[in-house]
């Protein structure tokens, strides 16, 4: 079965539920899964419908263009369409550690996400030979505060030439830059511990280790110009105790970071995830 998914949001109003699901109605469209929720504090009105183009009246290919002049337009929508047999072309970046990229690949070599993986892209070249006994690309590209600007563009162009959709950084230890983001807006994902900004630096469970922590956790979130600190997609903690070496720690930390960039992506990939301002609605 093939669905089409709209995310939309708008000043909150009456009528839209009303007005989208006649839409589809009058199209013969069956729906098969609709959450809507409204922020109470600032009046925005968000919606997820998926509906099942069996015997749906209108093309897909004209979807958009209708649903833009009678619905969209009237309400002041923003929105994006999407169909479910897509199949989103996915890169992943990635420094040193392997955890995050392991599980990544092997959700996709297990069938777990229908994902392409075109390319692979590295600031170092620890990584390499775990990328290419999956059979994928695998790029080097070191970062210096002297070659930033052209490696950013050489890795544009790669994302360009794979038509790279989504952009994972699998603990990639680089900033990206602003202009680099301008070309993926709400479409890179990132991953890292919970500890800041209260243990920043290199060595965070070290830090939390010496406190005390009686709670660890991991974030992952889109990533904007200001660092770490864009939307939040999905997080989760684990608790530790007096008993837990940094070792222990760092195990459990790293548990947290795959589930949770794995939450995270698969959101993404269903077309769960609508941001708006430096917020998520996530819908179930």
């Amino acid at each position: 079965m093939v669905s089409a998914i709209l995310l939309m949001h708008c000043p909150d109003q009456k009528g839209l539920v009303a007005a989208v699901t006649d839409f589809l109605y009058r199209h013969s469209g069956n729906i098969l899964h609709l959450d809507q929720h409204v922020d109470i504090q600032t009046r925005t009105f968000f919606m997820r419908v998926e509906w099942d183009l069996k015997g749906f009246g209108v093309d897909r290919s004209d979807i958009a263009e209708l649903f833009q002049v009678d619905i969209a337009e009237r309400f002041g929508m923003h929105w994006h369409l999407h169909f479910s047999d897509d199949v989103p072309r996915v890169a992943l970046f990635v420094s040193k550690l392997s955890h995050c990229l392991h599980d990544v690949l092997a959700r996709w070599q297990s069938g777990q996400w229908q994902v392409e993986i075109p390319v692979v892209i590295s600031n170092h070249k620890d990584m390499e030979e775990v990328v290419t006994r999956f059979g994928l690309s695998y790029y080097y590209l070191p970062i210096t505060k002297k070659n930033k600007v052209e490696q950013e563009r050489r890795q544009l162009e790669l994302l360009k030439d794979h038509q790279v959709e989504l952009v994972v950084l699998a603990r990639y230890m680089q900033i990206l830059s602003a202009d680099f983001l301008a070309h993926y807006p709400e479409r890179v994902i990132n991953i890292h511990h919970s500890f800041l900004p209260a243990f920043p630096g290199a060595r965070p469970y070290h830090a939390a280790q010496e406190r005390g922590v009686k709670i660890i956790g991991a974030t992952s979130h889109y990533v904007t110009a200001d660092l770490d600190a864009g939307p939040i997609i999905e997080q989760d903690v684990a608790r530790v105790n007096h008993r837990d070496t940094v070792d222990d720690m760092v195990r459990k930390g790293q548990d947290l970071e795959k589930v949770v960039l794995a939450r995270a992506i698969w959101y993404h990939l269903n077309r769960r995830v609508l941001a708006y301002g430096n917020r998520t609605v996530v819908f179930s």
